[in-house]
């Protein structure tokens, strides 16, 4: 079983995004998707979830969605202005599916920035 972990930063605050829901999705052989978690990161950001199965084709693709939106209506902004970006998905496959991937995003009322942080166990690739 592989892990998803992300550290979901504030830009605008300066300071981890306690609390913001993230939901996760895979991508099924058929096309459609089945959720795989629906989580609240913790005080500092951070989640980290079981994903997928030993069985599971290397490069499953799943789907991280970060609910931007509801994080930011919960604070009181400099500027109550207009919000454009309500979700922020981001689209990632596995190579190896009982590898940890750690996906940290810095987020935004208008952006976002994401990165990939680490590469899957280099010993397992023959």
């Amino acid at each position: 079983m592989g892990t998803l972990s992300s550290h979901v930063l504030d830009s605008v605050i300066g300071t981890h995004a306690s609390g913001i829901r993230v939901e996760c999705y895979q991508r099924l052989p058929n096309g459609s998707w089945t959720q795989v978690f629906d989580t609240q990161a913790s005080d500092e950001g951070r989640i980290s979830e079981s994903v997928g199965t030993l069985e599971d084709p290397a490069d499953t693709e799943y789907e991280l969605v970060f609910h931007s939106k509801a994080y930011y209506e919960r604070m009181t902004l400099p500027d109550d202005g207009y919000q454009i970006v309500n979700t922020v998905v981001v689209r990632v496959v596995l190579p190896e599916p009982d590898a940890k991937y750690h996906i940290p995003i810095m987020l935004s009322p208008h952006s976002y920035s994401v990165w990939w942080s680490g590469q899957p166990n280099a010993s397992s690739r023959a």
